[in-house]
């Protein structure tokens, strides 16, 4: 069978229907990739050097007669493992520009009769499509509090009530502290987590606004995109109260049940911000399994931090909601009673 080019256009719908394939090395996958494509490399990372550098020294031809030399000999396995991989015989290809990687995969794999469709552009015309995306203008409602106070809960609750979220943490493998990566997935790279990130804006309606957590400008290792992020600091912002015991409760609730190794670690991490005595002692209460103890001790740095990247934001645009001692439902009506007060939208589904 022939293979079929698809615009980007044509692509998200392929994408839903047929898995994907990146023909490129594995360095250059781990490095970034369209999100759900598996990896099956036309020439790996140690052979692609071999030919561009044959590329830029001798030209074209040499090249490709090389890389064929070196590929060669592997054809029967990418087709083996092709073929176990998705026998139903239909399947998205794409290199860096939907160059020569994409086409020698293509059209083996249309030799044992293959439904081909192959990215104009490569991963290079998708990865312009993420990087403008997740820079382009938005209508953002910002959910701040200080540590402890479930924002994150709050959002995945106004999900489930029909509001439009992106949860920032939960796309970047981080909660945001020295504590955050702990019992978390590894971080994706920068453009991975960008790539992801335009996975999830795509999703929402740009007439609407859309929740995000309160962040600083690094999630981790990862940056926000400084449009993005200076769109977060001139956006409104929901500023949550809750009292220092029910933020204790929370954490500890989180946090409890982790390594205390780990709880360690991320303690010493902040020791120049906590000084040796606060940094002893919270150690001392890890130890001791005093969770209440510790916890405080931390909150005494990150409310100052909060108090800090609260001053940021733009003046006059900060709701300040208290929601001490009450229940998640009523939290969410509170919360999308103040957002009327922004945009006049707001329903209450349960009248």
């Amino acid at each position: 069978m022939a293979e079929q080019l698809i615009s980007l256009d044509d692509f998200w719908s392929f994408r839903d229907q047929f898995p994907m394939i990146d023909a490129r090395s594995e360095g250059e996958f781990a490095q970034s990739h369209i999100p759900g494509s598996f990896n099956i490399p036309i020439l790996n990372d140690s052979e692609r050097i071999v030919v561009g550098t044959l590329y830029k020294e001798r030209g074209s031809e040499e090249a490709t007669i090389k890389g064929f030399e070196l590929v060669g000999p592997r054809f029967h396995l990418i087709l083996k493992e092709v073929l176990k991989k998705f026998p139903e015989k239909k399947i998205l290809v794409y290199c860096w520009r939907g160059g020569m990687r994409s086409q020698i995969l293509s059209w083996l794999l249309t030799m044992v009769g293959f439904e081909v469709y192959r990215l104009k552009g490569g991963y290079k015309t998708y990865r312009t499509y993420s990087f403008d995306l997740v820079r382009r203008d938005w209508k953002l409602l910002v959910l701040g509090g200080k540590t402890g106070t479930g924002k994150t809960r709050l959002l995945q609750k106004l999900q489930e009530s029909g509001e439009q979220i992106i949860d920032l943490e939960g796309l970047a493998n981080h909660k945001g502290s020295s504590f955050g990566s702990i019992g978390q997935a590894p971080q994706p790279t920068v453009e991975q987590f960008e790539n992801i990130f335009a996975e999830a804006l795509r999703k929402q309606e740009a007439n609407k606004p859309i929740w995000v957590e309160n962040e600083s400008r690094k999630i981790g290792r990862l940056i926000l995109p400084d449009r993005f992020y200076h769109q977060m600091l001139a956006a409104p912002l929901m500023d949550i109260l809750k009292s220092e015991q029910e933020r204790i409760d929370l954490i500890a609730e989180e946090y409890a049940v982790l390594p205390a190794d780990e709880l360690i670690l991320a303690v010493l991490r902040l020791k120049k911000r906590l000084g040796g005595l606060r940094t002893s002692q919270a150690i001392e209460a890890i130890v001791e399994g005093n969770h209440a103890e510790w916890i405080s001790n931390m909150l005494i740095y990150y409310d100052k931090a909060y108090t800090f990247d609260l001053d940021k934001h733009a003046a006059g645009k900060t709701i300040q909601l208290d929601l001490c001692e009450i229940d998640p439902d009523t939290s969410i009506k509170k919360l999308l009673e103040a957002k009327t007060q922004l945009h006049g939208n707001y329903t209450n589904k349960t009248d």
